[in-house]
């Protein structure tokens, strides 16, 4: 990945402000990075000083291992979820 697409990914994700969600492809999309997995390297890679708990799967789900620090940090957002799926259509950002 070029140097370009990894700072428009941090971008992206920097941008999904507090109370909203967006799903890995989302930021693929926004980004223009060829696949949501790219998104998912940059936060395991150089994550830690974004909003990484605003980025789910498309189901609205997290990764298992994230899962109880993600909903938490969630929650104190204001966005809640439903077992462990949040409900995307309602706290999806769409800019």
């Amino acid at each position: 990945m070029d140097e370009q697409t990894h700072e428009r990914i941090r971008d992206a994700i920097a941008d999904v402000p507090p109370g909203y969600v967006a799903t890995y492809g989302d930021i693929a999309a926004m980004s223009g990075a060829s696949t949501p997995r790219l998104v998912g390297r940059v936060l395991r890679e150089d994550g830690f000083d974004l909003p990484w708990h605003r980025i789910l799967r498309s189901d609205g789900t997290s990764a298992p291992h994230l899962r109880t620090e993600q909903l938490a940090r969630l929650r104190a957002e204001g966005v809640l979820a439903d077992g462990h799926r949040v409900d995307m259509r309602r706290y999806r950002w769409r800019p």
